[in-house]
Parts: structure tokens; C-alpha cells; sequence
């Protein structure tokens, strides 16, 4: 008798540690998934993204340094997708999905959309995961200052483009 209790007793906790570690775990997810979608120019872009917080951290010239390629979000690569071809700032993209990724700096930065889109965003020694033999189209770009803290990184999408919004920096990149 006394070993049956101690049996249901034993169920109990391993039962209650489960569902708890389950539900504390996906409340603290660090980079959730997220996306964003619109059209511009009679295309419709999506970008699905890891959306990292800042976390009392400098990000760039910091987390992610200067001059040395990022995947543009966290987790999984960040993706782009347009329904029709489209103009990057000059040059064009052709319709299809695409992986994001970034070069950052003080003041230009490289964007990057590269033909595979199915990996996670970095190598097993922290790399970006970008085979530069598969990127479709490179543009270079001037971000500038954000107004305030953007703690989480954010994508939004307007009719001149899509930025990429994250601590102290925007990075308006223009789509016709």
C-alpha cells in the first residue's frame, strides 16, 4: 500500500514538472518566429523572421559586429517572398522566395537574397549560413537612426519598400 502510494505520488510530480516546464517554456520563447506581409508594386512580399530582443545588449558593432554578414533575424533563416519581379533598389529580383541576409555597418549596408531558403540562419561555428555562390542579388543600402529603442527586431513594409527595424537602427531598403 505504501508503494502504491508513493507510485501516484511520484506520477503526480513528474506529471506537474512536465506541464509546467511546457507552459514557462513557450511563455520565454527568446527569439519568437514572426512575419510580416504587403504589396508593393503590384507584388506581394512576405518576410517570416526569428525576432531576437535587445536585452540590454548593443547589437550592432556589438552581438552582431560590423562588416562581418548576419542572417537578419534569429533561429532559421530569414525569408523573403515575392510574388512577382521585383526592383531592389535599381536591380531586379525575380519572383520566388529568397533567404535575407545582412552585412551591417556604421552607415551602408550590404543586403543580401540568396537562393536557399530552407536551413538554419548559422553554421555550427556561429557563421551566417549564406553560401555567397547562391546569392541572387546584392544591394547596398544607408540605414539611419531609429527615434527611440526598437527592442525587438522588426520588418515593416510600406509602398517605397520593406526595413529592417532593430535597437537604434532602421534599414530602409527601396522595392519598385
Amino acid at each position: 500500500m505504501k508503494t502504491s502510494f508513493q507510485l501516484k505520488a511520484l506520477t503526480f510530480f513528474v506529471g506537474a514538472f512536465l506541464v509546467s516546464s511546457v507552459a514557462f517554456g513557450q511563455a520565454t520563447i527568446p527569439s519568437p518566429r514572426d512575419s510580416v506581409s504587403g504589396t508593393i508594386a503590384g507584388s506581394t512580399i512576405k518576410i517570416n523572421f526569428g525576432s531576437p530582443g535587445v536585452k540590454g545588449r548593443k547589437i550592432f558593432g556589438g552581438l552582431e559586429p560590423y562588416g562581418k554578414i548576419w542572417r537578419a533575424g534569429a533561429n532559421q533563416m530569414t525569408t523573403f517572398e515575392t510574388s512577382k519581379d521585383i526592383q531592389v533598389e535599381g536591380k531586379t529580383l525575380p519572383a520566388g522566395k529568397y533567404s535575407l541576409f545582412a552585412t551591417p555597418s556604421e552607415t551602408d549596408w550590404t543586403i543580401i537574397f540568396n537562393s536557399v531558403n530552407n536551413a538554419w540562419g548559422i553554421k555550427r561555428d556561429g557563421s551566417a549560413n549564406d553560401d555567397p555562390a547562391k546569392d541572387v542579388l546584392t544591394v547596398t543600402v544607408k540605414s539611419k537612426p531609429t527615434k527611440a529603442l526598437v527592442e525587438r527586431l522588426t520588418y515593416k513594409i510600406n509602398k517605397k519598400g520593406f526595413a529592417l527595424i532593430w535597437e537604434n537602427t532602421e534599414v530602409p531598403v527601396m522595392v519598385k
